[in-house]
């Protein structure tokens, strides 16, 4: 029986990192635990195009693209954007972008759908940080705006590192709320304000992230009634990710999932998911806490529904 809701990827997703703290395999390996385990089958894979040109410029300058087609990044841009250069590199952040904006395009309809990749919320405007060339979410809520797919977004972002990037590309924007629950004492130093910013302490554990989150989205999404809420799904609140310092179990972060679902989908909002950071001591986990993440939308959508609230 296929998933009532469609799962985006393509095997150019891997970023090509090499030997680095960022597991650009765990693409391939999510999507073949949820095959491996029966939840999904082949054909409930899509596989996107990438962003075009037109849809990358909405969120990003000319010079920044133009230095990453043609690899003519400074050596200061690269020592900040935290990975090694490489036109594949480059094609599978464009590709992710694409992947992020069909996602975003088809949970409208179904109500939920996951990109496996995505969710690489320190790219700004003109340069990129911690690993994010292009901000996949905000190309995606800039291009469903220009088509008329929608009007107002809300981009919850439950990484373990304050989303920098979408904050500063979405300033000022009435019709873009964000929302950023983050460890406060953790990367990047500067963090420009987002419309909802929650700083956790070191070594926040279930309790204290769950009543927090639970505090500040669900009355958001009751007042702002967003056409499409972005989900920005980090596994690395996990106790034992090595980017982290939260102390959330696999059990907390399953009932963070369904919070941002089940909240979401009350109130008839559509929800696209990306899977952004995840850095765990073991790889299984990583991948574990990302399958984890996409039964939880189902879960969620089997017990509630959707009816788009527009």
């Amino acid at each position: 029986m296929p998933l009532p809701f469609p799962l985006v990827y393509h095997p150019g997703y891997d970023l090509h990192f090499g030997r680095h703290v960022f597991p650009a395999q765990k693409y391939r390996l999510i999507r073949e635990r949820l095959i491996a385990e029966g939840f999904a089958q082949p054909e409930d894979f899509i596989e996107p195009a990438p962003a075009t040109r037109q849809q990358l410029l909405l969120a990003h300058s000319e010079d920044w693209i133009r230095k990453l087609e043609r690899g003519t990044l400074s050596y200061q841009e690269i020592v900040k954007l935290e990975v090694p250069y490489s036109r594949k590199m480059t094609a599978a952040f464009f590709l992710a972008a694409g992947g992020t904006l069909e996602a975003a395009r088809r949970c409208l309809h179904h109500g939920l759908a996951v990109n496996l990749s995505g969710g690489f919320h320190h790219a700004f405007r003109d340069h990129g940080e911690g690993f994010c060339a292009i901000n996949d979410v905000a190309v995606a809520i800039l291009a469903l705006r220009q088509e008329g797919l929608i009007s107002k977004a809300m981009v919850i972002d439950l990484d373990v590192h304050q989303g920098n990037g979408t904050a500063a590309i979405f300033a000022g924007s009435p019709d873009v709320f964000t929302i950023s629950l983050h460890q406060q004492n953790n990367y990047p130093h500067l963090k420009p304000p987002s419309t909802i910013d929650v700083g956790l302490p070191d070594g926040a554990g279930d309790l204290e992230y769950i009543a927090r989150l639970r505090s500040v989205f669900e009355p958001a999404v009751a007042g702002f009634r967003p056409d499409i809420v972005l989900y920005v799904a980090g596994s690395d609140p996990f106790y034992d990710d090595q980017l982290g310092g939260l102390a959330l179990t696999m059990e907390g972060m399953m009932a963070r999932d369904r919070i941002v679902f089940d909240s979401s989908l009350r109130a008839g909002v559509p929800v696209a998911t990306v899977l952004a950071g995840g850095y765990a001591s073991r790889l299984e986990d990583t991948v574990a806490l990302h399958a984890q993440t996409v039964r939880a939308a189902l879960e969620s959508l089997t017990e509630i529904g959707f009816r788009h609230a527009r």
